[in-house]
């Protein structure tokens, strides 16, 4: 698709192309410190980006170390030296600690070096070290650059040509151990390296009655540690911000022995690598098994998972989030004035911001200085509002209080799953049962969606029933896409029967149909007449009222993945187009972010419609391309784009027009894209989503106790979702109005705004809207 017919969504600004021209700059990218998944997407962004403003942007090899050194550690980049590097982990341009550049000598050579390749615009992607250093030198800039005119080594008009330097950063780490960003690239990629490996020790584990002790990376933080415990619903977790109180010896034995009471099989401790005690002092992970072993004498073994969190090939989170963060990167290089403080490009809910570089690693330094102090509430509310939640879903999540500590409510909770089955519907029921059974509800599961309703098919569902969902694929509970409207008198008879007080549904365009139906009963049917909420889950994410859902990520991460295997497939044999056909009905996030994250050419959709002339153009577009020394295409498809442009259609035009140049293959990914199990998002976006929404109901519930009302307004029809920064309900009356009816989707979708990068990245025109970008914002350490 030609990007230039298509201005986006209303009609993209064409900002970037007028007012932000990089002619004649000079962008350095390096990557410094620990090398994270994702580094290379981000080095990909900021090459191709800067390239495509009109700048010259250099590779720095070997991080710092390679900008003292100079010479042929500094090289210009061009669209070429970035092909195929999205799949790959690490760092194509390498790290290296160097102790020469925290020194004034050190400095000064890497000045002179860039000075000499007009380089004044930096970007580097590394860890708060690195960046601090970056600051540094930004500070020193015009010293540096006297002195060493001053010595003869460079013009001395050289010294008011370049008189600034400009740095912008990105976090590359997989500890998510920054402050100011939801999420440092790497970390996504880290989680899957763990889930992976804990998913295969759950086999074994319970094979054998087995424990085991988890060692993941994280000196200084505890988000792996946190959020592995989360997606695999561990036993215990150390971490080193929030040390266990004294006495945790024989907590913790008494709960591994609890749950091995309950006819648990296996117990997974996870430990950070820098667990402490309250008193500062370490806690090992051998140390943890000598005490299992010697209080319980259980089978216990411990798993150090080391370097394996940094390797392998990154997520399509962390694709995505580093080429947004890359363009962003460069924008920023581009408007920045000598009166810029350097920034940091950051992730805030779904937003792309920019937070002074400065701010972020002081409250970073803070979090370690409040641990040093021993103050660990200060520092769990320092690392932000989303770790102290992780936290606290944790805590109700793994354990229980004694059945005679939780005042009842006499309230009945349904949970039911509707619509096609998503990875994390699972860890979503898990986490709705055990936060209503915390709160005094009895919980009722709801078996084969509204059909199962109508029928009757519901039993009480108890804390131990759920255990070990989270990493299950599908949905135990049954799902069907059946709509309520044919059963309303029998579904409200279920809920007479039943004495059911409030209803949880999980599911996708079917479940947001069936609350809407549920809620238009409630004139004829007073037993609709109760709390009812809705968590998104579906893979097409296409649920008005959030901008995710549950199971979407699983199904990118299961595209990139065959993308990946598919484009491999190709590197034997020259000069080959594919074409895939994705999922999602007519809505083209899959095909849209698929595409970014796996670096397609092109991505149809139904919501940018085109014509043959898009198709021949991309063809061209190709044909150009095989000329180079990037001697493959790939193609994504939304299956529902456009009813006469069929996937069969856009493969024999391309075979026609490619003849001689370039063959074509096709492949349709099916319901693949539905199964496998859940990703670490999912399962953790699954558990917290549900949690909330369990909340909510809690609250309502409260707020009717002894009165004996009946819930009318709309408030009390709602769906839960994410917006921007903001985890929201919105009543599902307000909805309809934002809701595009016939093709399943909501009339306004965050992500299209994404969809110019992709354009941009696969070397097409495209009008890029830069009104969102451009605001420095502050450091709030509760930031969502």
């Amino acid at each position: 698709m030609d990007a230039d017919h298509s201005q986006g969504p209303k009609g993209s600004l064409r900002k970037l192309l007028e007012h932000l021209s990089g002619a004649g700059k000079a962008i350095g990218v390096l990557t410094s410190g620990g090398d994270a998944q994702g580094m290379n997407a981000a080095v990909r962004a900021v090459v191709r980006m800067g390239i495509y403003v009109g700048a010259k942007v250099y590779f720095i090899y070997e991080g710092y170390q390679g900008m003292v050194d100079g010479g042929s550690n500094i090289v210009e980049a061009d669209w070429e030296s970035v092909s195929s590097i999205l799949q790959v982990g690490g760092t194509i341009i390498g790290s290296a600690r160097c102790q020469a550049f925290r020194t004034r000598e050190g400095r000064l050579k890497a000045a002179c070096n860039l000075v000499q390749r007009g380089i004044t615009n930096l970007c580097v992607i590394g860890g708060d070290g690195s960046l601090t250093g970056a600051n540094l030198f930004r500070k020193e800039w015009s010293g540096l650059l006297e002195e060493l005119a001053k010595n003869g080594q460079i013009e001395k008009e050289a010294v008011q040509k370049y008189a600034y330097l400009n740095v912008v950063g990105m976090v590359g780490s997989i500890d998510n151990d920054f402050c100011g960003t939801d999420m440092t690239i790497g970390t996504d990629s880290a989680l899957h390296r763990i889930i992976e490996v804990v998913d295969a020790i759950m086999t074994t584990a319970q094979s054998h009655q087995r424990t085991f002790v988890l060692e993941v990376m994280g000196r200084h933080c505890g988000y792996l540690a946190l959020v592995s415990a989360l997606a695999c619903g561990a036993d215990w977790v150390f971490l080193p911000e929030s040390p266990p109180e004294e006495g945790w010896e024989e907590q913790m034995c008494v709960k591994l022995s609890e749950n091995r009471a309950r006819k648990k099989r296996l117990n997974i401790i996870i430990v950070a690598e820098g667990a402490i005690d309250t008193q500062n002092k370490p806690i090992t992970s051998e140390k943890i098994k000598e005490l299992v072993v010697t209080q319980l004498g259980y089978d216990t073994r411990v798993t150090i998972l080391g370097h394996v969190q940094r390797g392998g090939t990154p997520s399509a989170f962390d694709r995505i989030l580093a080429s947004r963060m890359g363009v962003e990167a460069v924008i920023a290089l581009l408007e920045a004035t000598p009166d810029t403080p350097a920034c940091v490009v950051s992730l805030s809910g779904n937003h792309a911001v920019r937070l002074p570089l400065m701010e972020c690693v002081q409250m970073t330094q803070d979090v370690q200085k409040a641990m040093d102090e021993r103050r660990f509430q200060d520092a769990v509310r320092l690392r932000g509002k989303s770790f102290a939640g992780n936290l606290n879903t944790y805590k109700r999540l793994a354990i229980k209080l004694p059945d005679d500590q939780i005042p009842k409510t006499n309230c009945n909770v349904a949970v039911i799953n509707v619509g096609a089955p998503a990875a994390g519907m699972n860890a979503a029921v898990r986490s709705a049962v055990r936060v209503g059974i915390a709160d005094g509800h009895r919980m009722l599961a709801i078996y084969d969606g509204f059909d199962g309703f109508a029928k009757g098919q519901i039993k009480e569902i108890g804390w131990t029933d759920v255990g070990g969902w989270t990493g299950q694929g599908g949905s135990i509970l049954g799902t069907k896409r059946v709509l309520p409207g044919k059963y309303l008198e029998e579904i409200a008879t279920q809920i007479r029967v039943h004495s059911i007080n409030a209803l949880l549904i999980i599911g996708g365009f079917e479940a947001y149909l069936g609350l809407l139906e549920l809620s238009a009963a409630r004139e004829k049917h007073e037993e609709f007449c109760v709390p009812m909420v809705m968590v998104p889950a579906t893979v097409s994410n296409n649920v008005p009222g959030s901008d995710f859902s549950i199971g979407a990520d699983t199904a990118l991460n299961t595209i990139t993945d065959t993308c990946d295997r598919i484009k491999q497939s190709a590197s034997g044999t020259k000069r080959r187009v594919f074409i895939i056909e994705t999922m999602g009905g007519y809505c083209g996030y899959l095909a849209n972010m698929g595409g970014l994250a796996a670096g397609a050419d092109a991505a149809y959709i139904f919501e940018e419609p085109f014509d043959i002339r898009d198709l021949q153009s991309n063809v061209e577009h190709l044909t150009e391309k095989m000329k180079t020394t990037i001697q493959r295409g790939l193609v994504l498809r939304n299956e529902s784009c456009s009813e006469n442009y069929t996937t069969d259609f856009i493969y024999q035009l391309y075979s026609e027009e490619g003849k001689g140049v370039f063959d074509c293959r096709k492949n349709v990914l099916g319901h693949m894209q539905q199964g496998g199990a859940p990703s670490p998002f999912d399962r953790n976006f699954g558990t917290k989503i549900s949690a909330r929404a369990m909340e909510w109901i809690t609250a309502k519930l409260k707020e009717a106790r002894g009165r004996g009302k009946k819930f009318t307004t709309d408030d009390s029809v709602c769906v839960l979702g994410i917006s921007k920064r903001n985890v929201i309900f919105q009543p599902v009356a307000e909805l309809k109005k934002e809701t595009d009816f016939e093709h399943r989707i909501p009339k306004e979708q965050w992500w299209l705004k994404l969809r110019p990068l992709m354009k941009i990245l696969a070397k097409y025109k495209a009008s890029y809207d830069v009104s969102d970008s451009g605001q420095l914002e502050h450091v709030q350490p509760w930031s969502v």
